[in-house]
């Protein structure tokens, strides 16, 4: 094909698959490399030539380092391919000119952490961040090596040819070549996408493995199952509201949710949301703050960040960036589409592959069956390059199962308990009369759940800004109507942490001065020590979990995220209760005697996150709650 031997000619070139496209798009051109995604050039130069495409970002997960969080730096670059050539090639054309050659392995080949002490790994995650308090979840990665014997662009194009014949589902199937290196894999998740200012992202969560069903109706009984499991829900809930906070610092009216969907794959079957927002940002700084996905790193993102720092043995590479392709829209505006770097072989020149793989680890995570999943992660890339069997779940079958009666009302179940506020359209919502014009100052514990706050507080027609605990000083609220002392990871008893020392200190002035204010999380752990209640570990860790509560009068699901917790006796005769100092009250749980929420004179703690998707009714929750401190100010 005179096209594709056009395209390999090129110092760097790339094939792409679009979900669910007829065509191949085939990119060709010079790379090069930046320090920032600032220094990439935006242009229209493809454009103006008749091309639709400006160039292709391959984006490394150390990139991270521009946000300012934790990074293992191993050296790979960020770099751009620049479109000098594009072409649609139809896919079933390309397959008939794709080669198709043996692929084979020399030498060991496997994954560089061995099964049973990835199993350890998770116990101890487990047990040692997510249950002290460090994130709600956290994904962890193992990386399999192998060697591909004489290895070259026509190899790369056979292990192209058979993701193409063989994997379903994909968002990308692609093979970019770098000069120095090929990517081939076939991602199933879009991380950010921007198209007419219209923003989406594709938050992907819970895996259920096809591989060893052979009876269909055995497979349906455990897809419902799966569906089912209070773990695999939440684990879902938890990335799409990790996911939220960066599109609320994306768009200015917020995000909103749609779904969930199954999103079947050749290996698996995967639960998953569409967002949807509008923005006028550039689309470089969009990208930036989007780094990186919640699916592939965690919540807290920036603390989820250190923890792979810490845990994982290397940097990794591009595994859990993305690629980001940059062009214009009929219009000229800058378009960009940007799917994750999953389920994708990174293999030298010479031959050296490396597959990554993480699992989401969660409070109810079996070490097992983590091991499992990373396995089953990237077995559709090394069942491509021959490393593993292939799959022998009929595809007309899965696509069929998806489409199943049991499993769409299953599926759709899950929104009943969610929020109402981010399945809506917010960006026409009337101001609350006595809110509106306030002035709100948020303080950060390194949770961006702050995002979704401010985004709240703006339909309420208030004004917002942040401010990081570390920079806290004296004065600093004065000129807020308002402070809300915000969520974030860490263990509030720690006295020598600097973090829980700004936020002591903050509370102690808000305190002091009689400024109104709404605790959050740990804010309101921080405001609970401050009242002299005791600070303890909860005996079930609340990482990511909806319980129902007793506030405002009436009952209400709402959504924790919590490790620690102050408390009080649930029984008023015991004589050594922690006593509340006058003026103040709190409402616990009638059994553990763990304390929601704590109402004084001038000021509010919740142990809940209103902002969240798991609080049904956080949008009210939360206008309420505001209303009742400035108007007891005003008393």
């Amino acid at each position: 094909m005179r096209q594709l031997t056009a395209l390999t000619s090129y110092p760097a070139f790339a094939l792409i698959r679009f979900h669910g496209a007829p065509t191949v798009t085939l990119l060709g051109g010079r790379r090069r490399d930046h320090e920032q995604l600032s220094d990439v050039p935006l242009d229209a130069g493809a454009t103006a030539a008749g091309r639709r495409f400006d160039r292709l970002l391959c984006v490394p997960y150390a990139q991270i380092r521009e946000r300012g969080f934790d990074v293992h730096e191993d050296g790979t670059p960020l770099s751009s391919i620049e479109v000098d050539f594009q072409a649609e090639v139809p896919t079933g054309e390309l397959l008939t000119e794709l080669p198709n050659e043996p692929v084979q392995p020399v030498g060991p080949a496997g994954f560089d952490v061995a099964d049973d002490e990835y199993a350890a790994l998770v116990g101890r995650i487990i047990t040692d961040e997510i249950g002290a308090g460090e994130g709600a979840n956290l994904v962890i990665a193992r990386n399999y090596h192998a060697t591909i014997a004489d290895w070259d662009v026509r190899k790369a194009l056979t292990v192209f040819r058979r993701l193409l014949e063989r994997e379903r589902g994909a968002y990308w199937t692609f093979l970019v070549f770098t000069g120095d290196r090929y990517l081939v894999g076939a991602s199933p998740e879009r991380h950010l996408s921007v198209h007419g200012g219209d923003v989406r992202m594709n938050p992907i969560s819970g895996t259920f493995r096809l591989t060893g069903i052979a009876d269909p109706a055995e497979r349906k009984r455990r897809l419902l199952e799966f569906l089912a499991d209070e773990k695999e829900i939440y684990e879902l809930f938890m990335v799409v509201d990790e996911e939220l906070k960066m599109m609320c610092s994306i768009c200015g009216e917020g995000g909103q949710i749609l779904g969930p969907y199954l999103k079947p794959m050749t290996h698996l079957i995967h639960t998953e949301y569409l967002l949807a927002g509008r923005s006028t940002l550039d689309v470089r700084e969009m990208l930036r703050s989007s780094m990186f996905a919640a699916t592939v790193t965690g919540s807290p993102v920036e603390n989820a960040c250190r923890l792979i720092r810490q845990y994982e043995r290397r940097g990794r590479g591009y595994y859990g960036a993305m690629l980001a392709l940059l062009g214009r829209d009929a219009g000229g505006a800058a378009t960009v589409d940007a799917p994750i770097l999953l389920r994708t072989a990174d293999v030298s020149t010479t031959g050296e592959l490396r597959v990554t793989a993480g699992a989401t680890l969660v409070r109810d995570s079996d070490p097992a069956s983590e091991v499992a999943e990373t396995a089953a992660k990237a077995g559709g890339i090394l069942t491509a390059l021959g490393l593993v069997p292939a799959s022998q779940a009929p595809a007309d079958e899965i696509a069929e199962l998806a489409r199943d009666e049991d499993v769409l009302i299953s599926l759709g179940a899950r929104n009943q308990r969610l929020s109402r506020f981010w399945f809506h359209d917010q960006s026409g919502a009337a101001p609350a009369p006595h809110l509106a014009g306030k002035h709100v100052v948020v303080l950060d514990g390194e949770d961006d759940f702050v995002t979704m706050l401010r985004h709240m507080l703006g339909v309420m027609g208030m004004t917002s800004e942040t401010l990081r605990h570390h920079d806290y000083s004296a004065g600093a609220f004065d000129a807020a109507d308002l402070v809300i002392v915000g969520p974030g990871p860490g263990d509030p008893r720690d006295c020598d942490d600097l973090k829980i020392k700004a936020v002591r200190a903050a509370v102690d002035d808000l305190l002091d001065a009689g400024t109104p204010f709404l605790a959050v999380c740990l804010g309101h752990q921080v405001l609970c020590a401050a009242l002299g209640l005791p600070l303890v570990v909860k005996d079930i860790v609340f990482q990511g979990t909806q319980t129902r509560i007793d506030i405002l009068g009436r009952q209400e699901n709402v959504g924790f995220y919590n490790t620690f917790v102050a408390r009080v006796s649930p029984s008023p005769q015991i004589p050594d209760e922690p006593r509340v100092p006058p003026g103040v009250t709190v409402s616990a749980d009638p059994a553990t005697g763990d304390v929601h929420h704590v109402v004084g004179p001038h000021y509010r703690g919740i142990q809940f996150h209103a902002e969240s998707i798991l609080t049904e009714n956080g949008f009210d929750v939360l206008e309420e709650l505001l209303l009742e401190v400035l108007t007891s100010r005003a008393g």
